[in-house]
């Protein structure tokens, strides 16, 4: 790996090596074996926080956002706050809210958005960020505008976003407009792939989704890279939600992105 490499702003949401065998301390150590310097965890991983820096400084990464449940930002704010601000993060993201899958109520996203919008009020009062990641179910329609938009409409600027590319093309909607529309709001957003089902494919997921590495699948990553980057990405965060070969597939992801990303970033 070069030291350009080295320098980009990609990231591995750590979700996408949840079925590896062995401890999180050799996860972080195949992960930064690939050639990774950043991740993106899912909440504490049982860690202390004195705990989850001293293996981040002995695998030389760093952690850029972590994704929590909504009940954790409502419950234990304070508390979630001085753990990432103790291991050095300063970027909350909820990303999966179990009562919005399937709905089709505007007023259900308005007041969720409200309530995401307060709990970034107080992100930011604290030097945090909050971000929304989306799935497909948010890319409904209702009443004249997607279900996303009812959401960030009533959560006002405080909330940022953190798209997932490969849910907002699943569930039909363009991902280089809606990267437009939410220009400025998306500091860090995911790098996922859709493939086609067959033989060689993952198992499909939500709704007969199948997810691919980066780069082997049919999104227009030429496209979607200036996109990103113009609409705010400090970091491109690689997932997989569900790979054969979880460090084969983060691997080829990010060796995919270190060959587009240094010419997006130099334009």
């Amino acid at each position: 790996m070069t030291s350009q490499a080295a320098t980009l702003p990609i990231a591995v949401q750590l979700y996408s090596l949840r079925t590896l065998p062995g401890t999180f301390n050799e996860t972080l150590g195949q992960v930064a074996g690939v050639g990774y310097t950043a991740v993106e965890t899912v909440g504490d991983h049982g860690c202390t926080a004195a705990d989850m820096r001293a293996l981040l400084a002995n695998h030389g990464l760093q952690v850029i956002a972590t994704h929590l449940p909504l009940d954790d930002l409502r419950n234990d704010l304070p508390k979630v706050i001085a753990f990432n601000q103790a291991i050095g993060n300063d970027t909350l993201v909820t990303p999966y809210i179990p009562h919005l899958v399937g709905e089709k109520r505007a007023s259900v996203f308005q007041e969720t958005g409200q309530l995401l919008g307060q709990l970034a009020q107080r992100c930011q009062a604290e030097g945090m960020r909050l971000l929304y990641h989306n799935h497909h179910w948010e890319m409904v329609e209702i009443d004249g505008k997607l279900a996303l938009d009812w959401l960030f409409d009533s959560a006002g600027d405080s909330l940022g976003f953190e798209p997932d590319l490969a849910w907002i093309t699943f569930g039909g909607v363009d991902p280089v407009a809606l990267l437009q529309r939410y220009a400025g709001r998306c500091l860090r957003v995911h790098v996922k792939d859709l493939g086609v089902a067959g033989p060689d494919s993952s198992e499909p997921l939500m709704d007969g989704a199948v997810m691919a590495d980066v780069g082997s699948g049919k999104l227009n990553w030429p496209a979607l890279l200036p996109a990103a980057r113009a609409a705010g990405a400090a970091w491109y965060i690689v997932e997989h939600d569900n790979p054969r070969d979880p460090v084969a597939s983060v691997a080829n992801s990010l060796a995919y992105l270190q060959q587009q990303l240094p010419v997006v970033l130099r334009g």
